[in-house]
């Protein structure tokens, strides 16, 4: 079998090197910094990313969970965005981004970008009722023949929808699960997996190998990578030291 390769940038962002493809997730290549925006809740980066995105090399494709909060897309980013990668997203994202190429897909549509089939699969970025607040989001589903089924989750926190993820695709191999259990004022309840959630999310899907994003870098993550990992069976969670390139 082909290798896949996971490279931790930080944050929500990793390189993923996929059937051929070069791969972005969420990008995030800001310094630390504070964003303070009108009518959005200020966030703090703490720490900043392993590889800047000048040093990135040739990107095939970006995975954009959503386009709304800066820990998720940065304005370096954003920056990338404009260079014309493609960038699978919501509709609401290809609505809203210019300058760039992002086309918004519907929860179950597929995009196929060479050998690699994407699919858009449910999300809800925190608990039942706060759509209107935090915005819509997705998570995506890699195939390629010859390939492991690779789920990337978004900043999803519900687990009804990755069992419904999990009746569509019952041979998922690889979970890029993004963790961190977000909190922000105003909302009861996490944005994102708790670790506990993840390890959950992991069973549901059956998968055999785990990469946690989302868990480290910014002051509203309420938990952090090291209850991450002791959430996890021994061997599952894939260690991913910052800019370091594994195979998966």
């Amino acid at each position: 079998m082909p290798t896949t390769v996971i490279t931790y940038v930080g944050g929500p962002t990793a390189i993923l090197e996929y059937s051929g493809l070069r791969i972005v997730t969420d990008p995030t290549f800001d310094p630390p910094g504070t964003y303070a925006e009108p009518g959005s809740t200020t966030l703090v980066k703490t720490t900043g990313p392993a590889i800047a995105r000048t040093d990135l090399g040739h990107v095939d494709l970006v995975l954009l969970s959503h386009h709304a909060h800066r820990d998720n897309l940065d304005y370096e980013g954003l920056e990338l965005l404009a260079q014309g990668v493609l960038t699978l997203s919501t509709t609401q994202a290809a609505t809203d981004l210019f300058g760039g190429s992002v086309e918004g897909l519907d929860s179950w549509e597929e995009y196929q970008l060479g050998a690699v089939r994407v699919t858009a699969v449910p999300a809800l970025h925190g608990p039942v009722g706060s759509e209107k607040l935090v915005g819509p989001v997705t998570g995506f589903v890699l195939e390629a023949a010859g390939e492991p089924t690779v789920y990337v989750s978004g900043d999803n926190a519900s687990l009804p929808l990755v069992e419904q993820i999990a009746e569509h695709f019952p041979d998922i191999d690889i979970a890029v699960l993004f963790a961190g259990a977000a909190r922000v004022p105003g909302i009861e309840g996490p944005l994102t997996l708790t670790a506990t959630d993840a390890a959950a999310a992991a069973r549901i899907l059956g998968a055999s190998r785990v990469v946690g994003l989302h868990a480290e870098d910014w002051e509203h993550f309420s938990e952090n990578r090291a209850q991450l990992e002791a959430a996890f069976e021994p061997g599952l969670l894939v260690d991913t030291p910052r800019g370091a390139p594994v195979e998966l």
